[in-house]
Parts: C-alpha cells; sequence; structure tokens
C-alpha cells in the first residue's frame, strides 16, 4: 500500500494531541537526557571498564559522529517513506542500542554501541518534531511546538540530577536501560495515537554517497586528532587518519556540487548572513561541548564531588535558559540579533574564565555556582538569537533544512573540540584520573574555550546584520475550500512545511549539553 500525505487536522488542547505530543516528547527526551547522563557518568564509566582519556572522548564522540552525519538523511528518510514509521524505527533502534550500552563488558562493545545509538538518534531526533508539524492544524502548531520545547528543557533540567543520583546509587549501565521502557511507551503511543504522514514531493533520490563520504570525513578526521597526543603527528596511522578525513570532507564537497539532489545544496551558503551565523555556531558549540565535557570530569576528580553534586552543579544553567530564552528570543526581534549574539559569548567567555579558577580548594557557593550562572545567562541571551538569524536568513526553499544544517553544525563543533582539546591541553591515557594532571589541563581548557566563545562575539560584531524590522503580514481570509498554505503564515516555511527541507524539525530547541 502506497503512503499519501495525512491532512494535519489535531487540536492542541484535545486528547488526540495531548497523546501525540507525548509520544514526541517522550522520544526526543530520551535521546537527550541521554546524553545529559553520559557526561555525568564518564568518570565512573572509564573506572568500571578500565578506559583511558580517549575511550572517554569515543563514548561522547562515537554517537555525536553518527547522529551529525546522518541527522539530515534521517530526515529525509521520514519524508519519504513515512514519519511516524521511521521515528518508531529510530526509537527502537536507539533503545537496543542502549542495552548493548548497558551490558557493555568493555569500552570497545560501549563505543561500537554509542555508534549504532547515534544512527537512532538521526532517525528519531529530526522525526519527532516533524510529526507535530505534519499532524496539527496550522493555528495550534506554534502552541505544540512550543510545548514539544518546553517539555524538552524540562527534561534537560531533570537530566543532570537523575544522571548523578543513578550513577552514585545504582550503576552507569542502568542509566542506559532505563532508556528500554521508555521506547516501549513511545513505541505504543505512537502505533496507537500517532498518525502516519509524508511528504508527497520528496525527493525519490537518497544521496547515500553524500552521507557516508561525510561520515567517513568526520570519523577519520576525529580519529587522526584524537590519536595525535598518544602516538605523535608523525605516526602513519594518525598522517593516514587525517588525510582520509580531509580527503573524504573533501570528497563530500564535491559531491554535493554534481549530485542532482543533494543533501546539503551547496548555494543554501550563498547568504552571508546564514554563513556568518554558522561560523558563530561553530565557534559558540565548540566552547559548549569542551566545557561540558571537562567540567564535569573536573568537578568529580579534581573537585572532589559526587556524580549527583556534579550533575546538580549544572543545573542553574539549564534553569535559567528555561526562564529567559523566550524573552531574550524577543529582545532580539525587537534590537536585532548583532548586539544579543555578541554580547552573550562575552558573557560565557568570562564565565568559562571563572571556571578555569576551580581546585581541590574549591566550594560550590564561591567558586562554580557564580560561574556556571553567569554561563547559563550567557547562553541565555545567545541561544534563541542564533537559532532564529540562522533560520531567517536562508532562502524560503531551504528554510526548514537551515535547521537540519544548524544542528548539525554545532554536533560537529562539539565533536570536534572534544576530539581536540586533550591533544592541546596535554591530556591523555589515565592522566584524566589524576588530580594534579586533570587540574592543569582543565585550566588550558578552558581558557581555549573561552577564547572560542570571545571569537563567536567577534564573528558576530564583524559579520551579523541586524535587518530592519519585519512589516506585520496581514492575512487574508481563506475561503472554504480553497487550498490551504501548509506553512505557519508569521514567519518562513522552516518548521511547519515537511516539503520545504528534510530536517524541518531538528534545530528548533537545541540541546546545550
Amino acid at each position: 500500500m502506497s503512503l499519501v500525505a495525512s491532512p494535519a487536522s489535531l487540536v492542541f488542547g484535545e486528547a488526540k494531541g495531548r497523546w501525540v505530543l507525548a509520544a514526541t516528547v517522550l522520544g526526543s527526551g530520551m535521546a537527550f537526557v541521554d546524553g545529559t547522563i553520559v557526561n555525568v557518568a564518564l568518570p565512573r564509566i572509564g573506572n568500571d571498564l578500565d578506559a583511558g582519556l580517549s575511550g572517554l572522548q569515543w563514548t561522547v564522540n562515537a554517537y555525536t559522529l553518527t547522529l551529525a552525519s546522518l541527522i539530515l538523511l534521517g530526515g529525509s528518510l521520514g519524508d519519504r517513506f513515512g514519519r511516524r514509521r521511521v521515528f518508531v524505527i529510530g526509537v527502537v533502534w536507539f533503545a537496543l542500542a542502549s542495552l548493548v550500552c548497558g551490558v557493555a563488558p568493555n569500552i570497545g562493545t560501549l563505543i561500537a554501541a554509542r555508534a549504532v545509538q547515534g544512527i537512532g538518534g538521526a532517525l528519531l531526533t529530526p522525526g519527532s518534531l516533524a510529526i507535530l508539524q505534519a499532524s496539527f492544524r496550522l493555528e495550534d502548531r506554534p502552541r505544540a511546538i512550543g510545548a514539544w520545547s518546553g517539555l524538552g528543557g524540562i527534561a534537560g533540567a531533570i537530566g543532570p540530577f537523575l544522571g548523578g543520583w543513578i550513577v552514585q546509587a545504582a550503576s552507569w549501565r542502568l542509566a542506559f536501560l532505563i532508556n528500554l521502557p521508555i521506547a516501549a511507551f513511545v513505541v505504543v503511543l505512537s502505533a496507537r495515537h500517532v498518525p502516519e504522514s509524508v511528504d508527497p514531493q520528496a525527493s525519490h533520490r537518497l544521496d547515500l554517497w553524500g552521507a557516508a563520504l561525510g561520515a567517513v570525513g568526520l570519523g577519520a578526521l576525529t580519529y587522526g586528532l584524537m590519536a595525535w597526543q598518544a602516538d605523535g603527528l608523525s605516526a602513519p596511522i594518525v598522517l593516514g587518519s587525517l588525510l582520509v578525513g580531509v580527503l573524504g570532507l573533501v570528497g563530500f564537497y564535491l559531491r554535493e556540487r554534481i549530485a542532482h539532489e543533494p543533501m546539503l545544496p551547496p548555494d543554501i551558503f550563498t547568504s552571508r548572513q546564514f554563513s556568518a551565523a554558522n561560523a558563530v555556531t561553530f565557534a559558540v558549540y565548540a566552547a559548549l561541548g569542551g566545557v561540558m565535557f571537562f567540567l564535569v570530569l573536573d568537578l568529580q576528580v579534581v573537585g572532589g564531588f559526587s556524580p549527583l553534586a556534579a550533575g546538580l552543579s549544572l543545573f542553574p544553567i539549564t534553569v535559567i535558559m528555561l526562564l529567559l530564552s523566550s524573552r531574550m528570543g524577543a529582545l532580539a526581534q525587537r534590537i536585532g540579533p548583532r548586539i544579543p549574539m555578541a554580547v552573550g559569548p562575552g558573557t560565557c567567555s568570562l564565565a568559562v574564565l571563572l571556571l578555569a579558577r576551580i581546585d581541590a580548594g574549591s566550594s560550590y557557593a564561591v567558586d562554580v555556582l557564580p560561574a556556571v550562572t553567569l554561563f547559563g545567562l550567557g547562553l541565555s541571551i545567545t541561544v534563541a538569537p542564533l537559532t532564529s538569524t540562522v533560520l531567517a536568513a536562508a532562502p524560503d526553499r531551504h528554510a526548514g533544512l537551515a535547521s537540519g544544517v544548524n544542528n548539525a553544525v554545532a554536533r560537529v563543533a562539539s565533536l570536534l573540540a572534544i576530539a581536540v582539546l586533550p591533544l592541546v591541553s596535554g591530556l591523555a591515557g589515565d592522566a584524566y584520573s589524576r588530580p594534579s594532571a586533570m587540574d592543569h589541563s582543565f585550566g588550558i581548557a578552558m581558557v581555549v574555550c573561552a577564547g572560542l566563545l570571545a571569537l563567536g562575539g567577534l564573528l558576530a560584531v564583524a559579520l551579523i546584520r541586524s535587518p530592519a524590522r519585519p512589516v506585520e503580514p496581514v492575512v487574508a481570509a481563506v475561503p472554504a475550500g480553497a487550498p490551504r498554505h501548509t506553512c505557519a503564515v508569521d514567519g518562513p516555511p522552516l518548521d511547519c512545511c515537511p516539503r520545504h527541507g528534510p530536517l524541518a524539525a531538528a534545530g528548533v530547541s537545541r540541546d546545550p549539553s
């Protein structure tokens, strides 16, 4: 039986709409919380599996690598074969990989399972919001998407506390195994309540070559950067990996230029504003990935914090973002994005320099809380204007894709930062478990991250334009029976119109973890 596009008819306040919202929030939230818990669990994973620093890096990066490489392809698969179908496959895939993570006997198995987990994330992440966009009627989509974002933020607030409690009271393995009952519930909800939808105009040509070249390029480059510290630049494995990485990324670029229906159309970067906003994204999220990786390790290894205390130390960041992000987005709409995108990273840079002072004698109230509070304020000022600028700068025909591109840029930046920062800071092997070595490297890494954040602010000052305030559109009444436009009437068709891009879902709410 061939699939057909289903009408968007769900009403936000009705029971059917609530069930659909619950399924998408739980599915995407499962992946979101999992990433937060893994960061908190890294020291225990290293101890239990006798893993060096590279093992911990790959525990994070294996997931990020496959997710970043395949997330655009995952959105395209949903558009073509059915968003509910691909979403459910992604949820089941993620859960099975979580099971393997939870019973992994060694670090190699855990890393491989994390890479498989990332594939599941690439299938379910774009599908969760795309389902809302395709299922709710036009006038209810903003409320549904807002609820999805807000509930996802609550999941982010719970994540550090839940992760710390699970790791401290039980085992890091439970952090993965807890995904199984959640995934089973999501599958049942989806089968009973989520309508199927497809994009009738979706391409029948999937850019598999582009996805493969991108994954090989990123993977080889990451491996080479991480092996550099242990083996030296002159080692054949390091030089070979770096060469394969560069050739893979060059091949990806050339492939996207000649492909009839590329995964990443090069003309999306013809907008200077779009390219500049993604450059700011890369600098900011490289720093963010490095801070989150090093900070939780340092608090436990150097500061002597328990896993629960280390997880809770990040709680103010999420709370501040929940309280202020929407207000900062409204402020940027009034004054333009340039000032917030400059001030926000600058504020974060100062906060990270404060974090660099943390040592064995630091207290949470005096040394950690002020810094993470300032960091949360800076992120609140930055994230909403940055995302809005990316989406507004892209051509209308690529508005949905622009969201996915920006999400992928953020993840690639984090991936490379976690690969490079230990090299720059001189941390390798099991040195992370020695407080003196970890303390020294943490200070260097934080200074580098502060520099990246300052660079992001400077790029915003130099390259971001604050466009003239748009005139409010006048929406004419639609006669009964007339064809209805499937995009939001008050903005570019980034989220509500699946045919405008394979990943209309991935970038509205981004995980700061």
